[in-house]
């Protein structure tokens, strides 16, 4: 058994990839891994298959020390710190952007089952590439993607170049969806619900961590997660557990975390925004911090706005507008205003982001940004244009689908997409397995703060 995500081996790679993206000058380190026989980051996995010596194990240690101590020449606009982060937001309002009407409720539940069903949508073909994803598609005549895949009529052939997820896809296929199946983005939320509940919007990041600890089996997380909960356990305290040995800092996973400080901030993005802040900062920093307060405050917005335009421009205002995320988030969105075909701003924003890992913050965010404005509110349209983008597809499946179903609210999201999920959520988190939509939104108006729910 090797571990994946921790191994300083593995690690060096990753840290040499994300010290090139943010501009620092690291060549030379790069050869001295190198010539000392170290290999690039793996591509897909978390973990190289055979582990290092001993002595090359603590050259990537040394290393990556090495490399935290250089600074990025653009940190200067992509701080992480609150305070730094808000004075690189002109348009940061000053206010709620809007109340939340009578129909909050059913919002909130659409919000839910939406980011459960495109979460499953999304799952059975996480880690394989765009090209695989349309060749399953096509194969099962499901091109362009209409409804869940399926391995019924999937040719072997095709079934052996583009092997399914084997953790998920099993319970997340047409044939077999009985109910919503366990995912790490239905956990963050669930276990924010959590927080919230137990520490109320004044919680701390150690509370996060002490959840955190208290909850999470290391094993269903992953990425930045399980560096951040080993940095916990080896007496690190946040931020340093964000950034000691961690070069999955920037990557998706405080976005998956968010839409619940959303939820509880209806129209509010700076709440929002300042709540997933705390959340983010325990594991990630800069680009991974904004992805968690740009979809926090997207999930603030869905439940007032009239629609995912009005949200994405709201959510914008949180985020520093010279930060890359903002950029790509932009130019995505105005890809899919002016390009009809969807696989044509595929292709650009593939072209564009060529760099990045398929769990990147910055890539994901713009096919999230891509698919609501090409979605422009139609459910099935936004989960199944942003799933096709082929990157992380089970989260920003859920993420897509959290705001377009918050739009809409549950009655508006077509039936399809909600009959197979019967209303519940499969879970290892303590009180949570087997838990109705319905609950959770019950759970989540409780928290909404006073001044807000009118």
């Amino acid at each position: 058994m090797r571990l994946t995500w921790i191994h300083p081996e593995d690690l060096i790679g990753h840290e040499l990839r994300q010290a090139r993206q943010d501009g620092r000058a690291v060549e030379a380190i790069a050869r001295r891994w190198h010539d000392a026989g170290g290999h690039d980051a793996p591509p897909m996995a978390g973990a190289s298959a055979e582990p290092a010596a001993p002595p090359l194990r603590r050259l990537a240690e040394d290393l990556l020390d090495e490399l935290a101590a250089i600074r990025s020449p653009i940190a200067a606009w992509e701080p992480t710190e609150l305070d730094a982060i808000i004075a690189a937001c002109p348009d940061w309002p000053d206010a709620p952007l809007a109340a939340p009407g009578p129909d909050l409720a059913e919002r909130l539940r659409g919000a839910w089952a939406g980011r459960a069903a495109g979460c499953v949508l999304g799952k059975p073909v996480e880690k394989i590439p765009r090209e695989g994803i349309r060749a399953i598609a096509e194969a099962t005549g499901n091109w362009p993607i209409r409804g869940w895949f399926t391995a019924r009529g999937l040719p072997a052939d095709v079934a052996a170049r583009w092997p399914w997820n084997r953790r998920s896809a099993p319970t997340s296929l047409a044939e077999n969806i009985d109910g919503t199946p366990e995912d790490d983005d239905l956990n963050f939320p669930m276990l924010g619900l959590a927080l919230l509940e137990r520490h109320g919007t004044g919680f701390t990041t150690d509370d996060v961590a002490q959840m955190w600890l208290d909850e999470l089996p290391a094993g269903r997380i992953f990425t930045a997660e399980r560096v951040a909960l080993r940095n916990l356990l080896v007496g690190l305290v946040p931020p340093e557990t964000s950034v000691h040995r961690n070069p999955f800092r920037e990557w998706i996973g405080a976005l998956i975390r968010a839409d619940v400080h959303g939820w509880v901030n209806p129209g509010d993005p700076v709440r929002a925004a300042a709540l997933a802040h705390r959340d983010a900062v325990l594991s990630h920093t800069a680009n991974g911090v904004y992805a968690a307060m740009f979809a926090a405050a997207l999930a603030a917005m869905s439940l007032t706005a009239e629609g995912p335009e009005e949200a994405l421009a709201g959510a914008l205002r949180v985020v520093p507008p010279r930060s890359r995320l903002a950029v790509a988030v932009r130019e995505a969105a105005d890809l899919a205003r002016g390009e009809p075909d969807f696989e044509r701003v595929l292709d650009a924003l593939h072209a564009r982001h060529a760099d990045l890992h398929w769990v990147h913050s910055i890539n994901n965010a713009a096919a999230i940004a891509a698919a609501l404005v090409h979605g422009a509110g139609d459910f099935g349209a936004s989960i199944t244009s942003v799933v096709a983008a082929g990157w992380d597809t089970d989260s920003d499946g859920a993420t897509v689908g959290s705001v377009v179903g918050g739009l809409l609210g549950a009655d508006g999201i077509p039936e399809q997409w909600t009959a197979p999920l019967h209303g519940r959520v499969a879970s290892t988190l303590t009180g949570f397995d087997g838990i109705t939509f319905d609950e959770l939104a019950a759970r989540t108006r409780a928290l909404v703060v006073p001044e807000a729910s009118g």
